[in-house]
């Protein structure tokens, strides 16, 4: 039987995840009662129903229930009944945005402000986010990146020791953004902006990455770029990461670093490596 608790910070996915899990044949339970779950799980295994995989939302609203949680993980281990849990995160800056476009309040902001509700429940899910089978943070990703990614890991199999590179073009003038890990600054490059041909084209048509890349500079950089990804890739593996966000950025976002995310893209899918890309500012 497939067990997994989902939690994670309000507003990043969680309700979204559990239609795709509802999806993928999963009986789903929101909201249970943490000191409920191993007789919940005992139940389950141990009667004579159908149901084989089962996911359960334990988040923050349940108050001060949420507090049995570590005891009740304790009693499942000591019942010897797997369990996985699947986290999810995102940026503060995103999940602010996304309550203001809700309109709804944070669960944990008694005067209405919605930063200091995240910085709060952030230190309540700080250690269930460390014991975390699986992590995947919501930040950059749509719907359908986010039903692709659980079922790498929950149909295909793909663990978090599988390392997901997310590729993100971005331009400099709309700010760096907040979650990535490694930064690269493409504004050296040929700049089709100023070519009236290009201007209103993006890096997203071949005849705009023909111009970027038709320079030494721009052959020199992608190749040393390809070359360091690829070193760093398994130390990032080997010391258990299980997310890597590589911002490519240009000034404006449109032409350049989509060019040069969308070549380390097909690049690292080549390698065979889990690679997705999105384009923050091309539009």
């Amino acid at each position: 039987m497939k067990f997994v608790i989902i939690s994670g910070l309000s507003g990043a996915g969680k309700s979204q995840t559990v239609k795709h899990m509802e999806d993928f044949g999963y009986y789903c339970v929101d909201n249970l009662p943490p000191s409920l779950i191993p007789k919940f799980m005992d139940l389950c295994y141990y009667s004579n129903s159908e149901i084989n995989k089962i996911a359960l939302v334990i988040d923050i609203r349940g108050g001060l229930f949420f507090n049995d949680l570590f005891d009740s993980l304790d009693a499942m281990k000591k019942m010897k009944l797997d369990y996985e849990i699947l986290f999810l995160d995102a940026s503060d800056e995103v999940l602010i945005k996304r309550f203001k476009e809700t309109r709804r309040e944070h669960p944990l902001s008694a005067n209405g402000s919605i930063n200091e509700g995240i910085i709060k429940e952030r230190e309540k899910l700080s250690d269930l986010r460390e014991v975390a089978t699986n992590i995947i943070d919501t930040t950059n990703i749509r719907t359908a990146q986010l039903r692709e990614e659980l079922r790498n890991i929950f149909i295909e199999g793909n663990k978090s020791d599988s390392l997901m590179i997310s590729i993100l073009s971005f331009g400099f003038k709309h700010g760096i953004p907040l979650d990535a890990d490694l930064v690269f600054d493409v504004r050296f490059l040929p700049n089709p902006f100023y070519i009236d041909t290009l201007k209103t084209l993006t890096g997203k048509d071949e005849v705009v990455r023909k111009y970027v890349m038709d320079s030494n500079y721009s052959i020199e950089f992608t190749k040393k770029l390809f070359d360091l990804i690829n070193f760093l890739i398994p130390a990032y593996i080997k010391e258990g990461k299980n997310r890597l966000v590589i911002a490519i950025g240009c000034t404006g976002g449109r032409h350049r670093s989509v060019t040069i995310s969308y070549l380390l893209h097909k690049y690292l899918k080549e390698k065979k490596y889990r690679a997705r890309m999105s384009n923050r500012d091309i539009d």
